[in-house]
């Protein structure tokens, strides 16, 4: 009864929650700089430094190389992208459920 009730008077403000926390996560800069020790490659092992695309706009924007700025402009304009497109495509999923 619980989950039938509470379920589908909150599935929205759930939604808005993981929808907000996935956008964090995306886009949380400060933290990942001091985390992933601005490490360029890729590692599989959990307990080393790690990429990031966050890392990876700061350090090409802060380049002196005209066309890696460019890269770190495009970069940060795919990560907004991705959330705005995850943000639309939950809207969606939720009016879709609520029309019916």
């Amino acid at each position: 009864m619980i989950i039938q009730v509470v379920y589908r008077g909150a599935k929205a403000g759930i939604l808005t929650g993981v929808l907000l926390g996935v956008a964090r996560v995306a886009g949380e800069t400060a933290p990942l700089l001091f985390t992933s020790f601005n490490d360029n490659f890729l590692n599989t092992n959990m307990n080393e430094p790690m990429a990031s695309l966050t890392v990876t706009i700061y350090n090409y924007a802060t380049s002196p190389y005209e066309d890696w700025q460019q890269l770190g402009w495009a970069a940060a304009f795919i990560l907004s992208m991705f959330i705005l497109t995850l943000n639309i495509i939950g809207r969606l999923f939720l009016l879709k459920r609520k029309g019916r």
